[in-house]
């Protein structure tokens, strides 16, 4: 075979051995897992998170002879507490007695379950929340409110009221109560 024949034959050959159109094919997965949640005051807020603020009851300033003073729990989306939890699940919150809870008196003849402290001394001003305009209805040391299941966003109104008693010192008096917002997936 002459050298032309041999670059024809080997022209031909590789002409019939490579494929003139080659596809091949497959898939790329794509998956996301979504989780339950809750957005509290605006913001997405992941499972096991301390220290939230939910916002300040402030009953004001007033004299040592008070008898009542009423408050509203005033957070970051306003009056109350905003929550929005994922459809299907029913929210919880619960409200701890404070530091003080059980301490202190009242003059006006209710005495409050929680107290806040005087920064200084021994001395408390006993006080109530509720779920409703200040006197309604009390939540009980670590009550709970109950919120609809129903992916929407809910805002829960906080009120207080300060009891006075007789021979309170002047000064800031104060407590902390915990907030637990819970929700079963």
């Amino acid at each position: 075979m002459g050298k032309p024949a041999f670059i024809l034959a080997a022209l031909c050959a590789a002409a019939f051995s490579m494929p003139a159109h080659a596809d091949i094919t497959g898939t790329i997965d794509a998956t996301i897992t979504l989780t339950t949640a809750c957005r509290i005051n605006n913001a997405v807020v992941p499972d096991t998170t301390t220290g939230v603020d939910f916002g300040t009851i402030d009953f004001g300033t007033q004299n040592s002879y008070f008898t009542t003073a009423d408050a509203q729990l005033v957070g970051t989306v306003g009056n109350g507490i905003a929550i929005q939890c994922s459809d299907g699940i029913e929210p919880t919150i619960a409200f701890s007695g404070g530091s003080f809870a059980g301490l202190g008196s009242s003059n006006t003849g209710t005495t409050g379950a929680r107290a806040m402290k005087h920064t200084a001394d021994a001395n408390y001003v006993t006080y109530n929340l509720y779920e409703d305009v200040a006197g309604g209805t009390a939540i009980p040391v670590d009550g709970t409110i109950v919120l609809a299941s129903d992916g929407s966003v809910q805002t829960v109104p906080i009120f207080g009221r300060a009891f006075g008693a007789n021979s309170l010192v002047t000064g800031t008096y104060s407590d902390v109560v915990v907030v637990t917002v819970s929700f079963n997936p």
